[in-house]
């Protein structure tokens, strides 16, 4: 079997640490955050872990 392509579009969006863990930025952050709560930006500037189930999916594409 030939080797698998990365998939750059969710290259682009996840991230994987050191310890395996997959994160991603939450959606909603980018753009308009002026008209949004200051409580939904603040919660929007961490980011949020994959469910290890997820996260296997996405092992071979990134």
């Amino acid at each position: 079997m030939g080797k698998l392509k990365t998939h750059k579009g969710t290259k682009k969006v996840l991230n994987i640490r050191k310890s395996g863990t997959v994160t991603m930025g939450h959606p909603g952050s980018r753009h308009n955050t002026g008209s949004k709560s200051a409580s939904f930006n603040r919660k929007k500037r961490k980011s949020v872990h994959l469910s290890s189930g997820d996260a296997k999916r996405f092992k071979n594409i990134i």
